[in-house]
């Protein structure tokens, strides 16, 4: 929840035209999440790699369809197209695609939660550390979700709400970790795979395309830096995550002492 109010404090106060921008930034925070966090964490896992990738196939394809059944995304008209209307219709209409980056996050906090009642119950001084580690990454990500929802839609006050809504399940994840971490833990990789499917899917989907509609050499050459500098928050605030995970895990599953 703390992550929420410092990314709600460096994206809220934004202008309209930086949060058009920033949708390059949020590129690069949902890729790299996803590749070189989420990703590399579920398969050092010592899952069966196959039925990782099918997870992750089946998470791709299961928001393609909900996305085909308007459920989680705007169809793609525009307020004085030629299309009958009502006054805001298509913000209620993109307000949908925001849901698909809200599901992808619940299932990562979910798992955020497990890892860290794993570490605290090996031991206090890695369940601090692995703590504030997850709290640190999850500051650049959430920034990008707030970009995601704003460019879908949402208002400041719904982006906030939802996002604040979504950081519980990290709550609702410490909760089971700590009274079923034996039965649980099997599942983490698979729940980071379906959150990493659905930060891909937003980005090559929904956000890449709209990049696409501006080929100016200056934009685009913006574009490119905001994606690179969006990669290197998370890549720079993550690459102690996965060692202090990997304690978590190690002691959390062998050792679950109360």
């Amino acid at each position: 929840m703390g992550s929420i109010f410092g990314a709600a404090l460096l994206t809220l106060t934004a202008a309209s035209r930086v949060v058009e921008r920033m949708v390059s930034f949020s590129v690069g925070v949902l890729l790299a999440t996803a590749l070189l966090h989420s990703l590399p964490e579920a398969f050092e896992s010592g899952a069966d790699p196959r039925a990782l990738f099918g997870t992750l196939l089946a998470g791709l394809l299961g928001f393609f369809l909900l996305e085909k059944v308007a459920l989680l995304r705007h169809s793609h008209h525009h307020e004085g197209d030629g299309h009958h209307h009502h006054h805001g219709h298509d913000r209620e209409e993109a307000g949908r695609s925001g849901l698909t980056i809200l599901v992808g996050d619940t299932f990562h906090n979910f798992a955020d939660g497990i890892v860290i009642a794993a570490a605290f119950l090996a031991d206090p001084h890695i369940g601090l550390v692995t703590a504030l580690a997850i709290a640190a990454h999850e500051i650049p990500q959430e920034v990008g979700d707030f970009i995601v929802l704003l460019n879908a839609g949402f208002s400041k006050a719904r982006a906030f709400a939802f996002n604040l809504l979504s950081s519980v399940a990290a709550i609702a994840g410490g909760l089971v970790g700590y009274f079923l971490l034996d039965q649980m833990s099997s599942w983490i990789p698979y729940v980071l795979v379906i959150a990493s499917s659905s930060f891909v899917y937003i980005a090559v989907s929904d956000l890449m395309p709209q990049m696409q509609r501006k080929p100016r050499w200056r934009e685009s050459i913006i574009q490119v830096v905001l994606v690179a500098t969006g990669i290197c928050a998370i890549y720079f605030v993550t690459k102690d995550v996965h060692h202090a995970h990997g304690e978590g895990h190690a002691h959390g599953v062998a050792a679950p002492a109360r």
